[in-house]
């Protein structure tokens, strides 16, 4: 390469998805977006640590930005015997990899890396050839390749378990028969981003997949406002077909929609915003689903965070750990009442949450929710959980009815919904320019990632960060309720009642 610099793991593997974002990453980061959440990488990181005891004790390379420093003491670390070194690092011909876990067996030594996610994917194979190929070459004895990961099914009960944890899956032989192919992969990748001149490279799946780029909307300026891919329900997959075949606008398509085999969700999104028709409405279909509603309506919204490794009791890694809900109760006169629950930050929530949700909720009324499954799968967890509560639970659970079904159904479409029945898109189609009802004028968290970040977060701040941020939840939540109030006035009123 003309610059000064080395290839990574990362690097590398930024490279196989597409070289034109390691061009881009070395020349013009500024006309990136951040696309990686701080929450994948804080798990990545605890992960990481938690796994170095996987075998036993071991010794730790400390970081340093001269590489060299690193290289060494891992030498030292080999030198004097050890059996387990942490972040391994090895410099050769420009490549540099730091080994999450360097494993000494009987008759040779094991690569082990170690992954934040559930399950093994073709990235990490390229990541673990790569490592393959640069230890080799620096003469050490490579015997096996392993992708630990978390493990799905894992329940935790008492003290944390690391084998029960983490899954070691043998990659040896995928590796090695990809590693010839590496050397390969390096002079290509590394004469693409030699160039001085910013290289011209279409889009692709490859912008997404395996991970979402931070460049695309750059690369993807050229695109229209309103193009395939904001055909909502298409696989990427396809919309990329379709891009590469030349039907990019929502004239193309209706120009070739015997071609893309145009269904009427579609056909109805892209007419609505061609020639500005007005909202449809279904009434028939919207008095029907009125019909199934009794009152009084109790608006219901969970808020939920994830653990990638598990701290509480009967907890799995990834699980949705429920910390709060916000309940609107309302009468059939339109009289409302408000209820909420919001966890002790750093406690387990659920008990108190569960104990609280069925004293707000009585047996045999009619709960409502927007998209439906995510809270009933909740609900249906905290069951499971509090056997002595679960009656009550499965009560509300059964009696839940969603609230999504007429927009996903298309019984009430407007053309600023954008073909998407999110309540995200719904709220601002029904509601326009309604201050009370943007979620941009919030502070602190405005969805639902920010809300769980946010909990997550707290037991870090001081006590009176805490209380804004409870005040910030409590006020995003209360909205994604009241919201739902709004929608539903909305179908009252589309059917004449």
């Amino acid at each position: 390469m003309s610059k000064t610099t080395y290839l990574s793991k990362t690097k590398y593997c930024m490279g196989i998805q597409c070289p034109k974002m390691l061009w881009l990453d070395e020349n013009k980061p500024e006309v990136g977006e951040k696309v990686l959440l701080e929450t994948v990488m804080a798990n990545g990181n605890l992960v990481g640590d938690l796994a170095r005891s996987y075998f036993g004790e071991y010794s730790l390379v400390d970081f340093s930005y001269i590489k060299s420093e690193m290289t060494e003491k891992t030498k030292e670390f080999i030198d004097s015997g050890c059996e387990n070194i942490a972040e391994a690092a090895f410099l050769y011909d420009g490549l540099y990899c730091a080994v999450d876990i360097l494993h000494k067996n009987s008759d040779g030594w094991d690569i082990i890396e170690v992954k934040s996610s559930t399950h093994l994917t073709e990235i990490y194979i390229e990541d673990m050839a790569f490592q393959y190929y640069l230890l080799r070459k620096c003469g050490l004895d490579i015997r096996r390749v392993f992708n630990m990961h978390l493990n799905s099914a894992y329940v935790r009960h008492g003290k944390l378990d690391l084998k029960g944890l983490f899954v070691l899956e043998d990659c040896t032989d995928t590796v090695t028969a990809k590693s010839d192919s590496v050397k390969h992969n390096i002079a290509k990748i590394q004469n693409y981003v030699s160039v001085s001149e910013e290289p011209v490279r279409d889009i692709g799946l490859y912008c997404e997949n395996p991970y979402e780029c931070a460049y695309r909307k750059y690369c993807g300026k050229h695109i229209p406002e309103h193009s395939v891919f904001d055909l909502a329900g298409m696989f990427a997959k396809t919309k990329y077909k379709h891009y590469h075949n030349g039907i990019i606008s929502y004239e193309d398509i209706l120009n070739n929609a015997k071609a893309i085999k145009l269904n009427a969700k579609h056909r109805r999104q892209i007419e609505s915003i061609l020639f500005g028709r007005p909202d449809e409405i279904n009434t028939v279909n919207i008095k029907a689903f009125l019909d199934t509603l009794s009152y009084p309506v109790y608006h219901l919204d969970f808020e939920t965070f994830q653990h990638a490794v598990p701290e509480f009791e009967g907890e799995r890694p990834y699980m949705q750990i429920p910390f709060q809900y916000s309940l609107h109760i309302e009468q059939e006169d339109g009289s409302l009442e408000h209820c909420e629950f919001l966890g002790k930050e750093g406690a387990d929530p659920r008990r108190a949450l569960a104990e609280q949700l069925v004293k707000d909720i009585p047996v045999g009324v009619c709960s409502l929710a927007y998209n439906m499954s995510f809270e009933k799968n909740v609900i249906k967890n905290l069951a499971e959980l509090f056997p002595d509560l679960s009656e009550h639970l499965m009560d509300i659970h059964d009696n839940m009815h969603d609230l999504m079904i007429p927009f996903k159904d298309q019984d009430y479409y407007s053309a600023a919904m954008n073909g998407s029945y999110s309540i995200k898109y719904v709220l601002p189609a029904l509601y326009p320019d309604d201050p009370e009802l943007d979620y941009h004028n919030l502070d602190g968290v405005h969805n639902g990632s920010e809300a769980s970040a946010a909990f997550a977060g707290m037991p870090s701040h001081t006590p009176e960060e805490i209380a804004e941020i409870r005040s910030n939840l409590m006020k995003y939540c209360g909205l994604d309720t009241y919201a739902m109030v709004k929608v539903l006035r909305k179908l009252k009123e589309a059917a004449g009642r």
